[in-house]
Order: C-alpha cells, then sequence, then structure tokens
C-alpha cells in the first residue's frame, strides 16, 4: 500500500498550512495535480476522493508556523500522516524529507501518481476552503481572490490595512521592509 502526500499553503503568506496524505482504495479517474485541474473539477474530485480512500488531513494555521516555523510544521504534519495512516510506503511531493525517516520523494508526483494526485487535490481543497472563509471574516484583504498569496494587490492591501491574524508575519515581504530613506 502507498500513502500519497501532499501539501498546499506552504508558499502563501497568509492562511493555513495543509499537508493531505492519502490511500486510494479503488482507481479513480481525473487526478492530476491539483493546481492542473480546474476548482470545479478539483471540487467534484475531493468528494469521489474522500469516499474512496483513507486520508488523514493535518492543518496548521499562521500563527503556529510563526511560532515554529515552516520546516517544523512540515515535519510535524508528515509524522502525524504517516502515524495516521499505517502504508508499507510512504511517497511526498517534492524533494525534501524534512528530516522524516522511511518517506519517499519525488519531484512533481502530484502529476505523476494517483495517491499524490489525490492528497494534492485534498489539500488544495482544503485550503482554498479555509480561505474563502477567512475571505468573509476579512473582506478588505479580497482572500477570495489570491488564496492568501504574496500578489501585488495582497501587498497592497496589507499597506493599506495592516496585518490580520491570519498573516504569516514571520515571512519576510520586501516591499513591506522600511529603507533607511522612509
Amino acid at each position: 500500500m502507498l500513502c500519497g502526500i501532499d501539501e498546499a499553503g506552504r508558499g502563501p503568506i497568509a492562511g493555513d498550512l495543509v499537508v493531505a496524505g492519502c490511500v486510494l482504495k479503488s482507481p479513480i479517474e481525473g487526478l492530476h495535480d491539483s493546481k492542473k485541474l480546474s476548482e470545479k473539477k478539483r471540487e467534484s474530485l475531493y468528494e469521489t476522493i474522500t469516499q474512496n480512500s483513507l486520508y488523514h488531513i493535518v492543518l496548521f494555521s499562521a500563527k503556529e508556523i510563526d511560532d515554529h516555523g515552516i520546516s517544523v510544521c512540515m515535519k510535524r504534519a508528515l509524522l502525524e500522516i504517516m502515524n495516521s495512516i499505517k502504508c508499507s510506503e510512504y511517497l511526498f511531493d517534492g524533494n525534501s524529507t524534512f528530516g522524516v525517516g522511511g518517506l519517499q520523494t519525488m519531484v512533481k508526483a502530484d502529476g505523476k501518481v494517483p495517491e499524490v494526485s489525490a492528497a494534492s487535490i485534498l489539500a488544495k481543497v482544503t485550503h482554498d476552503r479555509n480561505i474563502i472563509q477567512d475571505a468573509k471574516k476579512y473582506p478588505q484583504y479580497e482572500f477570495e481572490k489570491h488564496k492568501g498569496y504574496g500578489t501585488a494587490r495582497h501587498v497592497e492591501l496589507i499597506k493599506k490595512y495592516g496585518y490580520c491574524e491570519i498573516h504569516r508575519r514571520s515571512y519576510r515581504l520586501k516591499a513591506l521592509e522600511k529603507t533607511l530613506f522612509d
């Protein structure tokens, strides 16, 4: 049995880090790297995946990321998934194990290995659903449009309104740093 693992939300400057592990009980048509699927297709596949797999999803808030660092959060998530889903093999999308033993890695596994594609979809849909909920609480930041990534518009809104509780303050943004001449 193979448990595919992927994350969503490592790069944004706001919102949760979401890591998912997935073991498919049966083949699922249409799986692919979540970033290459439409939102509608991801949502449809999410329901199919949850009904036809063993899965575990781990979330870390922006505060937890700021307090512990992204690498520690990634390591904790990987260990939690491996403790929750017992398998003979674990495959994580990317090239780092974050110091976790017994974990294989593969770059672009989310587009090549169905179990990792499924984990990619679970993580991405969970991340996006959560940040869309956050957008209702903090409408001035337009999270529903950029999903927490550091777009020019998002940075402009931070300059205008400051940070909110779902922003990762430990992520340095050059556009927000003061210079000697400010």
